[in-house]
């Protein structure tokens, strides 16, 4: 296994040990420009990609009018939720986690931004 892909394995299966209390919601929305070309967190509305806005707590590849990939809706058979740790894995690398999707940001490498883009979409939901 190249070792990249090993290093991707090993902090996929670390990360849900790790606590999510923290987050600035604040740097969080600094963060969520990197997002913004495809997404909005702010409106119910499809970009490229679908709205963020309440994902946390929704069935993965559920938001109404967006035509998710086969590997999305594979992804999320079973019932899948997006909770908080769901999410810090599968921002960490998508491709990773979900090979196959359509989504081409490559992840983000800092927990920090990890968990403060997590502080501010939970902090849009409840706007």
């Amino acid at each position: 296994m190249p070792l990249r892909r090993f290093f991707i394995s090993a902090c996929l299966c670390l990360w849900p040990c790790l606590a999510h209390a923290g987050g600035d919601a604040e740097a969080g929305a600094q963060v969520f420009r990197k997002c913004g070309a495809c997404h909005t967190a702010s409106e119910p509305v499809n970009r490229v990609g679908p709205s963020l806005l309440g994902v946390i707590g929704r069935p993965v590849a559920t938001f109404a009018g967006y035509s998710y990939s086969g590997a999305m809706k594979a992804f999320g058979e079973g019932g899948k939720v997006w909770d908080e740790n769901l999410l810090a894995e599968y921002l960490l690398s998508p491709k990773a986690m979900v090979t196959g999707t359509k989504m081409s940001f490559p992840g983000l490498k800092k927990p920090q931004d990890i968990e403060n883009l997590i502080a501010y979409l939970k902090a849009t939901a409840t706007k």
